[in-house]
């Protein structure tokens, strides 16, 4: 098994290879240096706003606008604790790339596929820090996966690889719930959509972090406190500018999309009850209880 992860990422990231006709490089060097600013999306007596979530994440400093189109600051600061917060983005694209870490591949008994394997979630799927995952009334199987996503900055198109990060406006925690017995059904016949995309199937939070370097990130998915999923995005096969220039050569990527790039070997059942945390470096804790749902 070890050997075959590693044929498959030498097969990916150690050399030049096309794929739909991009030339997949290794990472770039990171391009920038300074401390990741933390965007939080949030409301206050039923108002919402956006706000640099400021060290020691007990205050927010509060801006006008919002990241698209431009923050100002207002001078006024909210305390964490009399807020809620709400999922980073309000109503998404969101594209999800499965198949892009050589664990997760091996331990679904699959080959790399030979162009990326791409879905779409739906902008209802998405839900916040806090907010609870729904089992569907008639789940079976329901898995978590935890991923790093993409927040596009803005409008994409025809983007190379090394001019990724000039369209990126940060990166949050994902987690890509996943209905397997649905999904199989689905796959069977070329299809993916309600295998993934149920509301609450899409959490995302707990802040946009900008000026971060994603390819080397950390990734821990725990559920009830147990470490399930540790990994490193510098494992994926596509990495973050490849993902970006091949979406980008075949649609036009707008400002707020969200990309999931994909999880690492470790998925597995969630039940009511269970709590699941998704916490990336320098990003932060994406944290979601289960629930039944309730008809």
């Amino acid at each position: 098994m070890a050997g075959r992860v590693g044929r498959r990422t030498n097969h990916l990231l150690r050399a030049n290879v096309s794929i739909a006709g991009w030339a997949v490089q290794p990472p770039p060097a990171a391009q920038l240096r300074r401390s990741p600013l933390r965007i939080v999306r949030y409301a206050v007596g039923g108002v919402r706003h956006y706000g640099e979530l400021e060290f020691g994440d007990t205050r927010i400093a509060r801006f006008e606008g919002d990241p698209f189109t431009g923050l100002v600051a207002t001078g006024c600061v909210d305390d964490v604790g009399d807020v809620v917060v709400l999922p980073p983005l309000e109503r998404p694209r969101i594209f999800g790339f499965a198949y892009n870490y050589a664990s997760h591949i091996d331990e679904t008994e699959r080959e790399i596929p030979e162009v990326p394997v791409c879905f779409m979630k739906p902008s209802t799927a998405v839900i916040g820090p806090g907010d609870a995952i729904v089992f569907p009334v008639d789940g079976e199987l329901i898995h978590f996966e935890g991923e790093l996503v993409v927040v596009m900055g803005k409008e994409a198109r025809h983007v190379k690889p090394s001019e990724a990060h000039e369209y990126i406006l940060g990166y949050t925690c994902g987690n890509d719930v996943s209905d397997r017995i649905v999904q199989r059904k689905e796959s069977a016949f070329g299809t993916l959509l309600i295998g993934k995309g149920q509301d609450t199937f899409a959490p995302l939070g707990p802040v946009i972090a900008t000026e971060l370097d994603p390819s080397g990130l950390s990734l821990t998915t725990r559920v009830n406190g147990t470490v399930v999923q540790s990994a490193s995005t510098a494992d994926l096969l596509l990495a973050v500018p490849d993902i970006v220039a091949y979406l980008s050569r075949y649609l036009t990527l707008l400002p707020g999309d969200a990309i999931m790039t994909g999880t690492p070997s470790g998925v597995g059942p969630i039940r009511p009850g269970d709590e699941v945390e998704v916490e990336i470096q320098g990003i932060g804790v994406l944290r979601n209880p289960v629930v039944a749902e309730s008809l």
